[in-house]
């Protein structure tokens, strides 16, 4: 893979398909080796976790739009880590990147997540993380960005993504979050094999296509998921929206089960994201399935062998993406990288129904250019 220049420019503008963004997607399985064979950053920014870690300090990664949903996923790596697997660890959070920079932590780990290394408010975080005294770590495809300036190490992923409808930009960091989890744990990675796991992933093309017909034409679409699916859901949420221009949202899975299917029906989506094997969380979502279809949503979901077992196949009408048996030796890295294909792949999906051009997110119209420059470039906050 090669490196390309420190200084971002807008996507090439295509006519038609192929989309950049499905360019990226075909290119990422093979993005594995190159992120799990840096062996030094990884250690590095390994070394600064175990550091608070040990000193009870809080371990913060943080990030915003596609690497605010990719710290979420990092920060379940990092906690599984320290925990030898146990689940949850108190001092590991993910931190939306202005919240984080309004209420630092004094002292802690701050990880940030930056594709292009230049996102102003995760900038702020590292800098409000090291003026309480605590260090910091940048995972970003632009090395010389300027969030750059703002991090005591680096890890640079292998690819910048050449579309704004981020797809490497949320698969690459998961992929140096487990090799920083693996350097923490002292465990190995199998590149080659969740490479090949990933494969048959993106071989759920025709899978794909078939949820989404039933999806076309949804007024709005809901994403629900529950543990680490949480940042799938929300990914795949943004995905919608920017992607095919469907208005999209992600919430918890029992969240979902308390009030909010009120004002959905018929013309309501629901993409159900259950990729683990946790009993309760699998037959909760199950519950979901069956009450929202009772009221006539078009419900679908992204699921492992276990969950789709228990969904009842009559509950998901619109379809389903089960996730293949492969992915269950690489672990959580397995789970949150073939799910992530999956949502991507449902994205591109819709986007060829709807006929528009995901890659410049509309930048190219006045309205969202202006409205693009707000939110990027202006720096008086």
């Amino acid at each position: 893979m090669h490196q390309e220049p420190a200084a971002a420019s807008p996507p090439e503008r295509r006519q038609g398909p192929p989309w950049l963004m499905e360019e990226m997607i075909a290119v990422e399985p093979a993005l594995v080796s190159p992120t799990f064979s840096a062996a030094e950053p990884a250690a590095r920014v390994a070394s600064l976790i175990r550091v608070a870690a040990d000193d009870r300090r809080p371990i913060v990664v943080t990030g915003c739009g596609t690497s605010e949903n990719a710290a979420m996923a990092v920060a379940d790596l990092i906690a599984q880590a320290l925990d030898g697997g146990a689940g949850r660890n108190p001092m590991v959070r993910s931190e939306q990147a202005l919240e984080a920079s309004l209420q630092p932590w004094r002292g802690t780990a701050c990880i940030g997540i930056s594709h292009e290394a230049s996102t102003r408010a995760t900038i702020l975080a590292m800098e409000a993380a090291r003026a309480g005294g605590g260090r910091t770590a940048l995972i970003t495809a632009r090395p010389r960005g300027l969030a750059a300036d703002a991090a005591d190490c680096v890890f640079t992923t292998p690819l910048v993504d050449r579309s704004w409808c981020h797809t490497v930009g949320y698969f690459s960091p998961l992929l140096a979050g487990a090799a920083i989890a693996a350097a923490l744990s002292r465990s190995s990675l199998d590149p080659n094999g969740l490479e090949r796991a990933l494969g048959e992933v993106l071989g759920l093309a025709a899978e794909a296509d078939r949820l989404t017909q039933a999806l076309f034409g949804a007024q709005s679409i809901l994403t629900a998921g529950s543990g680490p699916d949480r940042s799938l859901a929300r990914e795949l949420a943004l995905k919608i929206t920017e992607g095919a221009r469907v208005p999209a949202h992600m919430l918890d899975l029992e969240t979902a089960l308390h009030g909010h299917l009120t004002a959905c029906d018929q013309r309501t989506g629901l993409v159900i994201v259950a990729t683990g094997d946790e009993e309760r969380a699998v037959t909760r979502a199950a519950m979901l399935a069956r009450a929202a279809r009772g009221i006539g949503l078009r419900v679908g979901a992204i699921v492992s062998e276990t969950a789709g077992a228990a969904l009842d196949e009559a509950t998901t009408d619109a379809g389903r993406l089960v996730l293949p048996a492969s992915l269950r030796p690489h672990g959580l890295i397995g789970r949150l990288s073939g799910a992530a294909l999956a949502l991507q792949r449902l994205t591109l999906s819709l986007v060829h129904l709807a006929g528009v051009n995901p890659d410049l997110i509309r930048t190219d119209e006045a309205g969202y250019r202006e409205a693009a420059h707000i939110a990027f470039e202006e720096t008086g906050w």
